[in-house]
């Protein structure tokens, strides 16, 4: 306790002591992507089915459920394939109760192109005059913009239906000549009121966030807490399942967010889930961004492959031809489930 009260003591510190601190509203977005085909199928809502390796950004006390190591893997394109967003991570069980992650998302889009050395200034007045003045290819370079988070997970079974977890998570940012860095933590856990129905809930950047830009400039990520709820039963000899989760954030989204009171705002994510046989997943679910979600997965002996499929209502009511509209996402998760490996 005494460590854990120095750690938070020390992210207080860092906050005081950098000029140019900005709250600065969706500075944590770039988090907010998730991890795994199967949680965007189902609109985001995670919280509290938590029940694999992907559990380790959403709720990590979920990982406490794993009995075997797991591995993902993940590739997404978003946006015409103008963002990649690519993800590893790895939770291993360690003794009766606990679990570690380790988790690396990386998302960014390459192949920008830097103008800004090219200009051929026909008459030197430093502006661009359309008539005369033109740019130099061979001054055209290409730069980047990447976002980097590294995720260190800890589970707990604290009672038998009740677990809890955290993460520390290290953030590095780079677009051009320009970088930041940060470091945060989450706090979460995962409540079984019975077989069926489970709650879970995660605080994100509690203390708020800081990252610290090489210009100079420091930005706040505001707390996200998030709750959950999982109730499953059998149908036709099956089981379904039905999740609700909500993000509460306290960064004045007002309009921008299904609903608000003053600068607190609640969105919301749905999601079904069909189990065929312990072999077929169905599924679907609509996100707090209006994104209508689909997906499947397939439950081999080692192997869970999964696809999503979204399409963001906004962009277009096409359904079908606007690419740019349309995100999948591919995900598998290698299950180490030998005797060799068990809990």
């Amino acid at each position: 306790m005494k460590n854990i009260k120095f750690f938070i003591f020390l992210l207080f510190l860092s906050n005081l002591v950098y000029s140019q601190i900005v709250i600065s509203k969706y500075a944590g977005e770039f988090m907010s992507f998730g991890v795994g085909a199967r949680t965007s199928a189902l609109g985001g809502a995670f919280t509290a089915l938590a029940n694999d390796v992907s559990a380790s950004v959403y709720n990590p006390a979920g990982l406490a459920q794993l009995n075997y190591p797991q591995i993902l893997l993940q590739h997404e394109e978003k946006f015409g394939k103008l963002l990649n967003y690519d993800v590893a991570s790895v939770a291993i069980p360690y003794g009766k109760d606990y679990t570690f992650g380790i988790t690396l998302t990386r998302n960014g889009i390459d192949g920008i192109y830097d103008t800004r050395n090219a200009l051929i200034d026909a008459n030197g007045d430093g502006k661009l005059d359309i008539t005369n003045d033109r740019l130099d290819p061979d001054k055209i370079t290409q730069f980047s913009n990447t976002d980097y988070v590294l995720y260190l997970s800890y589970a707990q079974k604290y009672f038998d239906d009740l677990y809890i977890g955290a993460n520390i998570k290290f953030i590095r940012r780079d677009i051009a000549e320009f970088s930041a860095t940060g470091i945060g933590f989450d706090i979460s856990a995962l409540y079984f009121f019975n077989e069926n129905l489970k709650f879970g809930a995660t605080l994100k950047d509690p203390t708020t966030t800081l990252i610290s830009w090489s210009t100079g400039r420091n930005e706040l990520v505001s707390p996200t807490l998030k709750f959950g709820t999982i109730y499953s039963f059998e149908l036709f000899g099956n089981q379904f399942s039905s999740l609700y989760d909500v993000d509460v954030r306290f960064e004045n989204r007002k309009y921008a967010s299904q609903f608000n009171i003053g600068p607190i705002s609640f969105d919301s994510h749905l999601g079904i889930e069909y189990n065929i046989f312990k072999f077929l997943n169905l599924r679907a679910g609509y996100s707090d961004i209006d994104e209508l979600t689909f997906g499947i997965g397939v439950v081999l002996p080692r192997l869970n492959i999964d696809y999503s499929y979204t399409k963001v209502s906004s962009f277009s009511d096409n359904f079908i031809t606007d690419s740019h509209s349309v995100t999948h996402r591919i995900s598998i998760i290698i299950n180490l489930n030998t005797k060799r490996f068990l809990r």
